[in-house]
């Protein structure tokens, strides 16, 4: 009989940092845990403070974040994860920028961390650290400046952390409000643009400067920028709709779902029609397609954009419901909503009238989107044909940037009309000229494009003056005496946000759809974290393998097992050589684990009788070297 193989891992500083896999997968490196865990201890503002930390656009994140942490959380293996995105929302809605608390003095948003005491697992994009090895207080006249093109989440995360390092930076912003596509492509009924304007006045209280209603290309040139300034950050957002190459699809009445994203944002009037068609199945085609859902003859809160009523508004995508890039949220609200979803089919053509306007689409039907390597190649059977007719359609299947106001040969760009970019995606091959955000790396989550910005501002200050920014890691395990959890944490069920009823939230654009959790929600569904920043830790000079903690644990994620069933890499081998020389490997046996089930109850060092489990916390601090 074959024995079984395991392949087993020696734990170093990373595989603990995985651990903690919210914040591994976060790209800002937020600690989630921390801030959830401080929620369920009822300490709201520390929860706040951990929050807002590394995240320059922590209030927006706290409402409309995809979410990264929460798709990597280990209690979703368990039943589902726990609702981080909603428990930063109720943080920093209590005191955050929208609390109102930094009104009168925006730079206290920032000050206050000046004393704030260390957090548990703190990463180097931390705010307390840019405190601690830059004596900021504000920017000098003779600061170095930065031109940054563009005033999305990029560029306003790049423009606070240059703030911190004493470095000037001036946006140029072409539309004539800031924040770019979080303004002007994020629909009121998701945020709230008071909460926009607010998180932009305390990077501008930090020294940005942002020049609105500038075109660059257009208004000032980019060689004229590169001039002005030591360096240059292109930061511009993907804010042109991609075109679906079939016929017709330039015919008056077939709209980019972007473009009308914005009208709607800065009050210019769009004709509809009371039946319309949303092409696509991501979170855009939702915001198109619930914000159309709002431009009824009951809207009253936008003078140029009353309608008699949009009546139907039909969404048609590629994939299969359980394909669907959108959010369950969005999908669940939409249909609430009373948008008509139309799953696998795919548009053949636009169908024209006598007069070449646009009045219908042909679809057929999609047998698959993904091929077997998972990459986007559509099947359709073209004998299955439906027929929708509509005067305005909405493309809602990508996103492109406008890369029209690059003058310079040394800005290189590849085959498809991209920026050339270094391997840490920041760099240009031009010299002094940087990326950062959708433009750097395609159009991906908000969070990306917040850490994109950050990630640029250190290059740009190294290039500056001319020395790298490099970092150690500091890290422990602590003992936690007596560890027990709450009783029947671990049955305790995920709530759904709660939201205003479908027929009130459709009057307005600005009724904010998402209620949020009480504070009394809020500590019992952060009291669902596992905590996973608490490890078991075995000693191997104690154990005695006699399997007590396997039998008690509730998962099934500890074995007893026989060294030679054990794999690993050279590592692994040369530790078995030096403590199993003089024995054969099958007579010697291990205690291992897997992770991934572990819900940190702590019965199994409750159960050992030697002593040789201990329930230990982990910590990390990361700290800035050789600046």
């Amino acid at each position: 009989m074959k024995k079984d193989r395991f392949s087993v891992e020696i734990p170093d500083l990373d595989y603990w940092k995985k651990q903690i896999k919210c914040q591994y997968a976060c790209p800002v490196h937020t600690d989630a845990r921390g801030y959830v865990c401080a929620i369920s201890d009822e300490e709201i503002e520390k929860a706040y403070l951990i929050a807002r930390g590394p995240n320059p656009l922590a209030s927006i994140c706290g409402r409309i974040c995809g979410a990264p942490c929460e798709e990597a959380c280990r209690r979703r293996d368990l039943d589902e994860p726990v609702s981080i995105r909603e428990l930063k929302g109720f943080a920093t809605k209590k005191f955050g920028v929208e609390s109102g608390k930094y009104d009168k003095n925006p730079l206290k948003a920032i000050e206050q961390f000046r004393s704030m005491e260390e957090d548990e697992c703190e990463d180097l994009e931390d705010i307390k650290l840019f405190l601690k090895q830059f004596p900021w207080v504000a920017l000098a006249e003779d600061a170095p400046s930065v031109g940054i093109i563009g005033s999305g989440p990029a560029g306003l995360a790049a423009a606070h952390d240059l703030c911190l390092m004493g470095i000037k930076p001036i946006i140029y912003e072409m539309e004539p409000v800031s924040a770019g596509m979080l303004y002007l492509g994020v629909p009121e009924y998701r945020i709230p643009r008071s909460l926009i304007k607010a998180e932009v006045e305390v990077i501008k209280a930090m020294g940005t400067e942002i020049i609105c209603d500038i075109e660059v290309g257009k208004d000032v040139t980019l060689t004229e920028l590169r001039s002005r300034h030591g360096a240059v950050l292109i930061a511009v957002g993907a804010k042109r709709s991609r075109k679906i190459p079939i016929p017709n699809v330039d015919a008056p009445g077939v709209t980019g779902g972007v473009e009308f994203l914005r009208d709607v944002a800065l009050g210019q009037q769009t004709e509809l029609g009371d039946k319309v068609i949303v092409i696509g199945g991501g979170n855009v085609a939702y915001d198109v397609a619930r914000t159309l859902v709002r431009q009824t003859e009951y809207d009253v809160s936008r003078t140029a954009l009353r309608q008699k009523g949009v009546k139907e508004v039909h969404l048609v995508c590629l994939e299969s419901l359980e394909e669907m890039p959108a959010d369950t949220s969005e999908i669940e609200e939409g249909e609430e909503e009373g948008i008509i979803r139309y799953n696998s089919w795919g548009p053949k053509e636009i169908m024209i009238d006598e007069n070449g306007d646009a009045c219908g689409v042909r679809f057929i039907r999609c047998l698959s989107v993904f091929d077997e390597n998972k990459k986007f190649a559509p099947k359709f059977d073209e004998t299955q044909v439906m027929d929708l007719d509509s005067y305005k359609i909405f493309l809602t299947i990508g996103q492109a940037t406008d890369l029209s106001f690059i003058d310079s040969d040394d800005i290189a760009l590849n085959e498809g009309g991209q920026l050339k970019l270094s391997p840490s995606f920041t760099e240009t091959e031009a010299e002094g000229v940087f990326a950062a955000g959708d433009v750097a790396h395609g159009p991906r989550f908000m969070i990306d494009a917040i850490a994109s910005g950050k990630k640029a501002a250190r290059r740009i200050y190294s290039y500056l003056n001319k020395k790298e920014i490099s970092s150690k890691t500091t890290a422990a395990h602590s003992e936690i005496k007596n560890f027990k959890r709450e009783r029947g944490y671990e049955n305790v069920k995920r709530e759904g946000v709660p939201a205003l009823p479908p027929e009130e939230r459709k009057k307005t654009m600005n009724l904010i759809v998402e209620k949020g959790f009480t504070e009394i929600q809020s500590i019992r569904q952060a009291g669902r974290c596992l905590n996973c920043a608490v490890n078991t830790i075995f000693d191997s000079e104690k154990c005695i393998l006699c399997g007590g903690c396997a039998d008690v644990c509730p998962e099934n994620c500890l074995k007893l097992v026989s060294l030679d069933s054990l794999q690993g890499n050279d590592d692994f081998e040369h530790l078995l050589k030096n403590y199993y020389s003089d024995q054969p490997l099958s007579q010697g046996g291990a205690i291992i684990k897997d992770e991934t089930i572990c819900i940190r109850c702590g019965l199994c060092a409750e159960r050992c009788p030697v002593g040789a489990i201990t329930m230990e916390k982990f910590t990390f601090k990361e700290e800035w070297v050789d600046v």
